[in-house]
C-alpha cells in the first residue's frame, strides 16, 4: 500500500487546519470562496494564512485562539493554507497589496480593504500572547 504525497500531506496538514476551524474560522479552499468571501464591503474580516512552520504552530494559530477570547471580534472569519491551496492563498494575498506574501500572517481588513497585516517577520520571533496583544488592539481599533 502507497500513499501519494498529497494524501500524506492532506494528512499532515488536517489537524493544523483543525486548529483554526474548531475555533469558528471558515476555510477558504478556491478562489471564487476567497473572491466571494471578501468581496463583502461592510464590516471586518480576518483572514489567517495558515502554514506548516513551526511559528504557524507555537505562535501564530495560539495567538489567533487567544485573541478571539477578546470581547471585540471581527465580523468573519476566514483562513487559507499557504502551500496546499495554493491558488486560494494566492487570491487572497491579492487584498494584502502591497504586502508580499508572507506565511504565516494574519490580515484585518475593515470595508473591503486591508487595515492590519502582521507578516511573518513580526510571528517568527515573538510569543503568542505578544501576537495576541497585536490582535486584541486591532480588533479594539477596527471592529465593533
Amino acid at each position: 500500500m502507497s500513499m501519494t504525497f498529497d494524501a500524506y500531506m492532506r494528512d499532515v496538514v488536517q489537524p493544523m487546519r483543525d486548529e483554526l476551524t474548531r475555533l469558528g474560522v471558515k476555510e477558504l479552499r478556491t478562489p471564487e470562496e476567497v473572491t466571494e468571501a471578501l468581496d463583502i464591503a461592510e464590516g471586518t474580516a480576518m483572514v489567517v494564512v495558515n502554514s506548516v512552520c513551526g511559528c504557524a504552530a507555537g505562535n501564530a494559530r495560539p495567538a489567533v485562539a487567544a485573541a478571539l477570547q477578546h470581547s471585540k471580534v471581527p465580523d468573519r472569519l476566514y483562513t487559507v493554507f499557504a502551500g496546499q491551496d495554493k491558488e486560494a492563498t494566492a487570491k487572497a494575498r491579492e487584498y494584502f497589496a502591497p504586502y508580499p506574501p508572507s506565511s504565516p500572517s494574519i490580515a484585518i481588513l475593515k470595508d473591503g480593504k486591508l487595515v492590519q497585516l502582521i507578516e511573518r517577520h513580526r510571528i517568527e520571533d515573538r510569543t503568542a500572547g505578544e501576537i495576541a496583544a497585536d490582535l486584541k488592539d486591532a480588533f479594539d481599533q477596527f471592529c465593533g
